[in-house]
């Protein structure tokens, strides 16, 4: 059975990468849109960036250039990689996904990423 939803988070020192995934139970091709966002407790969910069905992306400015998008369509999986994480990147990451039609596909409980030393 498939696990659906965000895995990948994990405990992570400061200037190290990790990779997340967000496993769909649907074909990815049915949608227009897969994005990213983060939420650290008490604070407002952030987007990070979304990958559009052309393969297109976009990021959130404070990305810069350290966050990137992909996608395997074998595996209806999307991808966030992470590099160069500081604390501040410390936060519950989640994804969801809109369909073509419009409605939306939601991920499951998130992936805890922690930057420490």
């Amino acid at each position: 059975q498939v696990q659906r939803g965000e895995s990948g988070g994990a405990l992570v020192q400061p200037g190290g990468s990790l990779r997340l995934s967000c496993v769909f139970d649907e074909n990815i091709s049915e949608f227009f849109s897969m994005a990213w966002y983060r939420q650290v407790l008490g604070a407002q969910r952030e987007f990070l960036g979304r990958i559009k069905y052309d393969s297109t992306t976009d990021y959130a400015d404070f990305v810069s250039g350290r966050f990137t998008i992909s996608i395997d369509e074998a595996k209806n999986t999307m991808y966030l990689q992470l590099n160069g994480l500081k604390t501040e990147d410390t936060a519950l990451y989640s994804c969801n996904a809109q369909r073509n039609s419009g409605t939306m596909w939601r991920g499951g409980q998130g992936t805890q990423v922690t930057v420490s030393s």
